[in-house]
């Protein structure tokens, strides 16, 4: 028996002497030529299949002595993907596994030309390399991304919305009135970070930050206000502050941005059904855009609201509707009693396009199939609106380039037109069922009245 044991600088290929007594000897030994060739190796090895070197290597040292023994591996996949190759029985199991164990002990001694310490150097730099081969070629790298930069711009937005309201609690103290006035966040950082007090509020140019009206109507308060006055000191640290929140704001719309592309990039169609920041939060939820594809629709539905289904599951109430999905337009614009409707159809759709953006296996990513399924959703949330009838379900408008799009313009004129028209009438009037009703009950009631003398006249 032979045995084929692997080394970060080669292949060793060990005669089995006499497995009881522990003595083998080495039949050949190839060393890699290069680090390539020993990562494409080994990377081969790790997949269970065999490699050009690995094959050549067996042909000449096995087949071509007319060896006929059986070849012993660590691995039943690579015995497999041997025998497939080279025509040459492979065996593994425990007591291969034993014999292996006891080469490895002794294989120094048997392949004496290369060194203990180079063996380990050899071992370190293939590890490295293989760790780094396998992190840039990980389909979950890109998921990564998208997980960390939604995490952070949720991040961003609670530090934020601190910043901000410190700083107007910190200026509130020498211009109270202004916070009545200028309402938004942004806006009063910049207006307190390049004016610095009233008086420069009074002689500055906020046509940049504030319309003419509010601009004009903060100016005539400064003049007059009732706060105190301010340190130059103090007014240093609070200008440092806005200046530190304007520039967080700038930061988070480049990190939307960036966002914005990579998912445009990887998962187009579920971008183009229920929006970038929702689609990245729930590929963040369910761990990768994978998971996310395998889940079903009932589970993307409820995505987000886990602590409130087991709450209601517990209590034996009515359990949510929707989780994260609650947050895109298309759920926001139906009714309250449609809501559920609306969501359960969004959530199989959006299932849908999470699996082809998952298993495309296109180099240019392409969001046809996601604007498709968004105009069913929107087709069905027309259709439960009673405004507007069933009968506005418009083909899909092909473009220049031959490929279906959705024409929102053309939908929106029709549902306007639809809504102008007579309003069209699929269930009948409730008036005319309820007659309907009665006309059957007393007819029921006749027959029962002529059968009663018939039955008596039987009897008697």
């Amino acid at each position: 028996m032979y045995a084929l044991y692997e080394l970060p600088t080669g292949y060793a290929l060990v005669k089995v002497v006499n497995p009881d007594k522990g003595k083998f000897k080495l039949a050949a030994f190839k060393a890699f030529k290069d680090t390539k060739e020993a990562l494409e190796s080994v990377t081969a090895l790790v997949d269970g299949s065999c490699s050009k070197g690995l094959e050549k290597f067996l042909k000449k040292n096995y087949s071509g002595k007319g060896i006929t023994d059986e070849l012993a591996v660590w691995d039943f996949k690579l015995g497999k993907a041997i025998k497939e190759s080279t025509d040459i029985a492979c065996i593994h199991g425990e007591e291969v596994t034993e014999v292996l164990r006891t080469i490895s002990h002794q294989i120094q001694e048997l392949v004496d030309s290369v060194s203990e310490t180079t063996n380990n150097q050899a071992a370190l730099a293939l590890a490295h390399n293989l760790a780094r081969y396998k992190l840039k070629f990980s389909p979950d790298k890109i998921d990564l991304m998208i997980i960390q930069a939604i995490a952070l711009m949720d991040d961003l937005d609670k530090e934020l919305n601190t910043y901000v309201m410190r700083v107007k609690e910190w200026y509130g103290w020498h211009f109270p009135e202004m916070q009545k006035i200028v309402k938004d966040n942004i806006a009063y950082a910049k207006v307190v970070r390049d004016c610095r007090t009233r008086k420069g509020i009074i002689s500055a140019d906020l046509s940049d930050i504030l319309d003419e009206e509010t601009a004009a109507t903060l100016k005539e308060v400064a003049a007059v206000s009732m706060g105190s006055d301010i340190s130059t000191e103090d007014i240093d640290n609070v200008t440092k502050l806005a200046m530190e929140s304007v520039e967080l704001q700038d930061y988070r719309e480049q990190l939307g941005e960036y966002l914005r592309v990579r998912m445009q990039a990887i998962a187009p169609n579920l971008t183009a059904i229920v929006g970038e920041l929702v689609g990245a939060r729930l590929v963040s939820k369910a761990g990768s855009l994978l998971q996310l594809a395998k889940h079903p629709a009932s589970t993307v539905q409820l995505l987000g609201a886990e602590k409130a289904l087991f709450k209601a599951l517990k209590a034996r109430e009515a359990t949510p509707k929707y989780g994260l999905l609650f947050n895109t337009s298309v759920i926001g614009q139906a009714k309250k009693e449609d809501k559920g409707k609306i969501a359960r159809v969004l959530a199989a759709k959006t299932s849908l396009a999470a699996r082809v953006d998952s298993f495309n296996q296109d180099s240019v990513a392409s969001a046809d199939v996601g604007n498709a399924f968004r105009e069913v959703v929107e087709n069905r949330l027309m259709s439960l609106d009673g405004s507007v009838g069933f009968g506005l379900r418009k083909k899909m408008k092909k473009d220049k380039n031959g490929a279906s799009g959705y024409n929102r313009e053309e939908q929106q004129n029709a549902a306007a037109d639809a809504s102008k028209a007579e309003p069209l009438v699929f269930v009948e009037d409730k008036k005319a069922k309820k007659e309907k009703k009665e006309k059957k009950e007393k007819k029921r009631a006749a027959e029962d009245a002529d059968e009663k003398p018939a039955k008596k006249a039987k009897k008697s």
